[in-house]
């Protein structure tokens, strides 16, 4: 377990991510959602991430639900303000959003002091639970003022009343997210996608100074929607198709994995996890299948020789951290 920069929070290395049982593109029922979540936890995953954005609401339902049966000091639990939902009447579906889920609900932004004790206490309900311990700010990407005036304040005064304890933000860019390291007292940010073997932008600005902070870092995204877990035509880049020259270059990452006798998806996974201001790798799966699948590439050991046949043919930065050149104690 990694603690989570000055907190008393600890995560696992490997985490779940749980927008993905919240029907991400498609419908997941009931039953697989649980075994997916039962899944991790055999595998020792002692780290969840869930929002409200998920699913409008039924990722938090679905994972209290699944925990509700394990012992609550046993694991870590974040949630993520930001986004409010209201009623709406219901009719379509949220699909425009990137989920199979029938519009019951509105998304509506509120970083506000107010907004965010509001939406946190509509995730606990939604949850079954008394207490999450890591809330996020998230994807404040159009609403900085807000989110720094009032969201931020207003996290800190949760996390001092112990209400919480630890308090970051989440997003899918790099540039706000080191803001937040550098301007404020978060304990971990959560940066997905911006990290990855086919995008290293964090490394020359969240990375360095979370390492200068003590600020922890989950990396999340670590396929880039897929395609560094099965890289082919039609395959999901940041949420949408992939451009045929991403394809073609996470071929030729794949053809190095498969030169050395590993896979992609374990290459992937350790490149994330090497760096030393990363205390856990979130993966978001839809089966338990996919939990045993990721867990197992998580644990496998990836020969030297892949890191080094990726730098000598461009894949890789030489600056990049690769598993045996980098610490993984905690940044100090």
């Amino acid at each position: 377990m990694n603690r989570l920069g000055g907190s008393g929070v600890e995560v696992s290395a490997l985490s779940f991510g749980a927008a993905a049982i919240a029907n991400l593109y498609t419908e997941v029922g009931e039953e697989q959602s649980h075994e997916a979540v039962e899944a991790a936890w055999q595998r020792g995953i002692r780290y969840f991430d869930t929002a409200p954005h998920y699913g409008l609401g039924l990722s938090e339902r679905r994972l209290g639900a699944a925990l509700r049966d394990h012992p609550r000091e046993e694991y870590t639990l974040s949630t993520k303000v930001g986004r409010r939902l209201e009623p709406a009447d219901g009719t379509g579906d949220d699909l425009a959003n990137g989920f199979a889920v029938p519009a019951t609900h509105r998304r509506v932004w509120d970083f506000g002091a107010d907004g965010v004790r509001r939406t946190l206490e509509a995730s606990l309900e939604r949850l079954g639970l008394d207490r999450v311990d890591v809330v996020y700010l998230h994807d404040p990407d159009e609403h900085a003022e807000a989110a720094f005036r009032e969201g931020y304040p207003a996290l800190e005064k949760l996390r001092a009343e112990g209400v919480v304890g630890a308090i970051g933000a989440g997003m899918n860019q790099s540039a706000m997210l080191t803001r937040f390291v550098r301007d404020t007292d978060v304990d971990v940010v959560l940066c997905a996608g911006r990290y990855t073997l086919l995008d290293q932008s964090a490394l020359t600005d969240l990375l360095p100074a979370a390492l200068e902070r003590g600020t922890s870092v989950v990396i999340g995204g670590a396929f880039n929607s897929g395609l560094l877990a099965n890289p082919e035509p039609g395959a999901r880049y940041n949420y949408t198709a992939a451009p045929s020259d991403l394809v073609e270059r996470a071929l030729r990452l794949k053809s190095v994995a498969d030169r050395h006798g590993t896979t992609l998806r374990a290459v992937a996974l350790a490149f994330c996890a090497a760096h030393p201001a990363v205390a856990s790798v979130l993966v978001g799966a839809r089966s338990a299948h996919e939990v045993r699948d990721c867990a197992h590439q998580f644990a496998a050991e990836v020969p030297g020789a892949v890191w080094q046949d990726l730098r000598a043919e461009g894949l890789l930065p030489a600056d990049a951290p690769v598993p045996g050149e980098a610490s993984r104690e905690e940044p100090s």
